[in-house]
């Protein structure tokens, strides 16, 4: 099946610096896909190819099955909401919506009732005469978005559109963005840098980094099934711990015995293999475990359990229900000459089960998501 938005190994250099490296990516029709991604991944960039602000070095882009890469602006038909909105101050609601029908021919009469049509799909009928300065953050974001559809665009681009809101603000406009787009029932790419839009917005997210894409997919496979060690540790909160594979079983599962020093006899603890096996299932190979918060436990006093570990609570950081707790690995006070640096991780559990301070010990959730196994880091990410 086609997608109605086809990146084909798109590239593109500023001198010496890659900032996308043979980019592919396919949009359905009707889908919000959000592109998430750290400073400098090139998810920006990838807009303005997409937008036409920029032109690619290599690769293709294709919507409805037609090549766009080398048309103007204009005559892409696709929309867009910039970061800071880029609206006219001088200029009402009604004209700020009616600036991009202007240029198109349209009679007065059916610039007006476009504009009051888009600005009734963004809940802002009635607002037609107010002054950009009299609307609230939020507003303006609606007012943006409106200008952007009033045209009909055949795509919509968003560019990290609830960035310059506070939390509180951003909460209700992200919901009231996502059911204006729902209404309308376009074809979507949003750009942003906070895990928590992404999961909100898309439909489907592709995470970015270093110009190269890591992985698509839903908000659940990311978390659950990451690629790569970036996008494990780039997605959702998590802890990592070194060790070395000890056995390798079937449907990836294997065992990693840790390496921590001060834990007495080495604990192995059951974990996933990457889906891509770039970890070599040999016995004694060095990696590193992924663990999430809530794949781990603290032990009550008196249990015992397979691959249990000593630790010391550090930081306590309340949050309703369930509260996060950093946990210092090893045994307190450190044993004699043990050494280097003591690995922390962090635990999911119920208010009120520890304080700062306290001797505990943790082991693995059953119920929760195994660790994941991949290689050992190298420099940044």
């Amino acid at each position: 099946m086609t997608s109605f938005l086809e990146i084909d190994r798109l590239s593109k250099r500023f001198g010496e610096l890659a900032v996308l490296d043979r980019v592919s990516l396919g949009v359905e029709e009707g889908e919000l896909l959000a592109l998430l991604g750290p400073s400098g991944s090139g998810k920006t960039t990838l807009l303005r190819l997409l937008a036409g602000f920029e032109t690619p070095d290599e690769g293709a882009i294709r919507a409805a099955g037609r090549p766009v890469e080398r048309l103007p602006p204009a005559r892409r038909g696709f929309g867009m909401v910039f970061q800071h909105y880029a609206l006219f101050p001088h200029l009402t609601v009604a004209g700020n919506v009616a600036f991009g029908l202007e240029t198109t021919g349209a009679s007065r009469e059916e610039i007006a009732r476009r504009v009051a049509e888009t600005l009734a799909l963004v809940d802002l009928a009635g607002f037609e005469g107010r002054r950009i300065a009299e609307l609230s953050g939020g507003q303006q974001q609606r007012v943006a978005l409106a200008r952007a559809l009033a045209p009909n665009p055949r795509l919509l681009l968003l560019d990290e559109p609830l960035s310059n809101l506070d939390p509180e603000l951003r909460e209700r406009t992200r919901r009231e963005l996502l059911e204006a787009i729902r209404r309308v029932g376009i074809t979507t790419l949003l750009v942003t840098h906070e895990q928590e839009e992404a999961f909100y917005l898309g439909d489907r997210v592709a995470v970015l980094w270093r110009g190269r894409l890591q992985q698509v997919g839903t908000p659940e496979e990311l978390y659950l099934q990451p690629a790569n060690r970036f996008v494990a540790a780039f997605v959702g909160r998590s802890s990592v711990l070194p060790g070395r594979l000890a056995a390798a079983g079937e449907g990836g599962r294997c065992r990693v015995r840790l390496s921590l020093a001060g834990a007495g006899e080495a604990p192995e603890w059951e974990a996933l293999l990457p889906p891509d096996a770039a970890v070599e299932a040999a016995p004694g190979a060095a990696v590193e475990l992924l663990v999430r918060p809530e794949s781990l436990r603290f032990l009550p006093a008196g249990e015992s359990a397979a691959g249990a570990l000593p630790g010391r609570v550090l930081i306590r950081r309340y949050g309703g229900p369930l509260t996060y707790y950093r946990v210092a690995l090893g045994p307190e006070p450190p044993e004699e000459g043990a050494g280097g640096r003591t690995p922390e991780v962090e635990v999911l559990a119920p208010g009120g089960t520890a304080r700062v301070g306290d001797a505990v010990r943790i082991a693995p959730r059953e119920d929760g998501p195994p660790p994941r196994v991949f290689p050992p880091a190298e420099g940044d990410g």
